[in-house]
Formats: structure tokens, sequence, C-alpha cells
């Protein structure tokens, strides 16, 4: 398979999951597929009718409402573009993902956001955090620990007008399970519609942080580095998802170091050497597996930027 940064430095356009068959959600980006589905009912057949094309489907993001150095959604992946803010005009939101039963009651728009922000401040009103069914766990609304409603409302009106920040330093939001998911119609034009890339460290000197380095100076996008993260391989936990993932550190990392440009590679060998992953199962579940390892890294690492704070 050809590298996602280099297709992104040839053609300058973000695709659609339909387009390049690549999520860090569900793999189901195809006709038929669950979030083929998904979208037919929340968008009312938009997408479905003779004229329409993979290629004008939604690109999914996140709303970002607290500015944390890993983004605002960072179970979907290490590294993030912020789009400009007049893409903001056509992209509609919904309160948690799409593939919710109740998305649709969810679902606004940047002037419609009431049915969206309701069952935020709900949320956090209730004072219980996101409640995970497995394992027992249960997830601080927006990264925050005993958030209020007046502390949000507080924040969004502080923070959100300032500059921002640099986000090689400061706390990890390490979010996992709450978010304002963002579907954006029509196309990403790099160059057009991006405001900057912000990119884990584990990627700095590696082909793939190079490449990332070679598209930002092609589209004139600034590129920063967030705080990243990092954790021993013995140190990944078998109760947050699972025994198998502990093995799967340990296999990818030896003793050494987890980051994302490990579980890059990893990946990536999945495709290139499929023969050297046959011991560990159908290739979904090993993609899933890495998908969780992702998970935990992002709950329990370390600062890979030695000016990163530990939460």
């Amino acid at each position: 398979p050809v590298p996602v940064c280099e297709v992104l430095c040839e053609e300058g356009q973000y695709r659609s999951q339909f387009e390049t068959g690549l999520s860090s959600g569900g793999l189901t980006a195809f006709p038929g597929g669950a979030r083929d589905e998904w979208e037919r009912t929340l968008f009312g057949g938009a997408y479905h009718g003779s004229g329409s094309s993979i290629g004008d489907r939604p690109k999914y993001g996140a709303l970002e409402l607290i500015r944390y150095p890993d983004g605002p959604w960072p179970r979907f992946g290490s590294c993030y573009f912020v789009l400009r803010a007049d893409v903001a005009r056509r992209t509609s939101f919904t309160f948690s993902g799409s593939e919710q039963p109740d998305a649709s009651e969810r679902l606004g728009t940047l002037d419609r956001m009431e049915c969206v922000l309701a069952p935020l401040l709900a949320e956090v009103a209730r004072g219980e955090g996101v409640k995970v069914p497995w394992p027992p766990f249960v997830a601080p609304t927006l990264g925050v620990k005993n958030l209020t409603v007046s502390d949000l409302l507080e924040r969004l009106s502080k923070e959100l007008p300032l500059p921002r920040a640099d986000p090689s330093s400061g706390l990890a939001g390490r979010v996992l399970d709450t978010g304002i998911e963002a579907q954006v119609h029509g196309p990403v034009d790099i160059a057009r519609d991006v405001e900057r890339l912000v990119v884990d460290p584990a990627f700095i000197g590696t082909e793939t942080g190079h490449c990332l380095e070679e598209l930002c100076q092609k589209y004139a996008v600034p590129l920063e580095w967030h705080v990243g993260f990092r954790l021993a391989a013995p140190d990944v936990p078998e109760e947050f998802r699972g025994p198998a993932i502990p093995k799967l550190a340990r296999r990818i990392a030896g003793d050494g170091a987890v980051d994302a440009a490990v579980i890059g590679a990893a990946q990536v060998s999945l495709y290139t050497r499929p023969g050297d992953w046959r011991d560990c199962g159908p290739h979904q579940d090993v993609l899933q597996h890495l998908k969780q390892l992702w998970h935990v890294l992002v709950h329990y690492g370390a600062p890979a930027n030695p000016r990163g704070a530990i939460t």
C-alpha cells in the first residue's frame, strides 16, 4: 500500500474513508456497510442519489472545545489537521459518534448547535463522566476531572478566543470516550482549508516525519509537534484493553518503548509482511489490537516530548 502521507503530498486533498478504506474507528465505509447506512440515515440519503460519488462523502474529525496539545479526540489518531474557521460553515456535528442509534437526535450545524450541546451539558451536569462498559472504567468528560457546567462555559469563553499555545508543552487531554464528531461536507483542500498540522514527536527523524515536513512545505502549512506519548512495553497493563495487548506491545517493541511510530511501523508490516503475523490471528483482529494498543498508550503513556507534563 502507498503511505497516506505520500498520497496527501501528491494530491493535496484529504480523502474520505470511502476512498481510502482506512479509519481509526470501524472499517465499514463501503456500499452496504455500517458507515454507509449511518450516513444514509443521518443525512437523509443526500450521498446516495444517482449523481453522488464516494468522493463526495463527508470527512470526519472532531470539534475542538478544549485546546489540548494532543487534539480534541486522540482516540482516532496521533496527528491532526487544524482546519480554518470557515470550513465549519459546511460541517455538521454530532455529540459522540455518528454510529450511535440516537445520532440523528444529536445532530446540528454551526448555527444550530442546541441538539449537539444539550447532551454534552447534561453529561457534565450529571458529573458521572463517560461510563465505558468494558473494562469497568469512567473517563472524565472532555478529559477534565470534576468538570461542572459553569467551569466548562467559563473555559470556552476564556480560552477559545486566545491564540493557540505551543502544543509541545502542557497537559495532554487523553480524550478517548467523549467528543463532538465533525462531518466536513465537500472537499478538504490542504492548501486552502488547513491552518496547521500537529504531529506526534515519535515521527521526528523518521521517513513519515520527513514526508510530513515535505507536505507542509509544499502546501505552506505550519507544522507543529505535540507532547506525544511513550510507554515501556513491559508496563502495558492487561486490564485496560485486554490480555492480548501487553503481548502485542512486547512483540513490536521488545523491552523498549511503545510510541506512535512503533505502532505505525507494525501496522505497515501487517500489510507488507503478512506472513510475520500468521500466529497472531486474523488480519482484522491484529488491526483491532493495534488500535487498542494506541488507546492504552494515550491513556497511560508519559509525554514523549520532555517539555510535556504528566496529567
